[in-house]
């Protein structure tokens, strides 16, 4: 990749992926997370702190748990003495108004923001097949979309402020949490009553019960007892809880979102930082 200097903050399941990515291109990336050096892709050069970032790289790249502290990082960046950084990228799912306070506190530093939260999981990440959904001003966009094709090859602007990303993320992953939970009490079900999971599965995907759940999760994750998604029960349920917010704020409908979220709360609750695709374990009572 040819252009501006590239930072990256926060080095997890997702953002360590994403990292390596951005590093396989062969720009000189500087990254940084929180618990050190271990993460860091190869190729990539570790800095000690976020200011280090942004007094490194021209464009930050953000991958980082939820709003409170992609607030925090943002910040920092934009605070930073001596600072290159004039756009920030944040993958996070951090809710629209988090991105709107990013936004203003990075526009008064002269500084670009854009909202390009991802879905598609670790193995997705990867494979460059995870889908970026982004939002910001064309000048933004149109800065960030180097980095955005080092990132995946599947990628769709969806807006002209950051925000409406993060609607559209968290309304992905409403969705993800509801046929997740409902093909685990669905198979629980079948199962109970005497039927293979793996034919129910193989009857669902060509019916009208088909869902991500039951071509990907299940299959991959459930049948096999792998469990190793690269997602957290915790991180769904503080998703859903954004969701929640969200809706509120608009005075939207949430009959399937209080239930859904209530449920996914008490799994993160019982068994906390497992990963998402033991719902099915749980709702089954194991």
């Amino acid at each position: 990749m040819t252009g501006p200097s590239v930072g990256f903050v926060g080095l997890g399941n997702m953002g360590g992926a994403l990292a390596a990515n951005v590093a396989a291109t062969g720009v000189d990336l500087v990254v940084h997370d929180a618990a050190g050096p271990a993460r860091a892709p190869e190729g990539t050069t570790f800095v000690e702190d976020v200011a280090a970032v942004a007094r490194a790289a021209e464009v930050v790249v953000l991958s980082l748990p939820d709003g409170t502290v992609s607030e925090k990082v943002t910040a920092q960046l934009a605070d930073a003495a001596d600072r290159r950084v004039t756009l920030v990228i944040d993958t996070s799912t951090i809710g629209v108004s988090a991105a709107g306070r990013i936004t203003e506190l990075l526009a008064a530093r002269g500084i670009g923001h854009v909202d390009a939260p991802v879905s598609g999981g670790v193995a997705g990440a990867r494979a460059r097949t995870l889908t970026v959904m982004y939002a910001g001003t064309d000048e933004a966009c149109a800065r960030a979309e180097p980095v955005l094709a080092a990132l995946t090859d599947r990628r769709r602007r969806v807006g002209d402020r950051p925000g409406l990303a993060q609607a559209l993320k968290l309304a992905n992953n409403f969705l993800a949490a509801v046929a997740l939970a409902a093909t685990s009490e669905a198979v629980a079900f079948g199962t109970a009553a005497g039927l293979d999971m793996a034919t129910m599965l193989d009857v669902l995907n060509s019916a009208s019960g088909q869902n991500n759940a039951t071509a990907e999760k299940f299959p991959r994750q459930v049948l096999t007892e792998n469990y190793a998604a690269g997602f957290t029960n915790t991180l769904m349920a503080k998703d859903l809880r954004l969701y929640l917010g969200e809706v509120r704020e608009l005075d939207g409908p949430l009959s399937m979102g209080t239930v859904t979220s209530s449920l996914w709360e008490a799994f993160a609750d019982a068994e906390p930082g497992v990963d998402f695709t033991r719902i099915y374990p749980f709702v089954r009572g194991d």
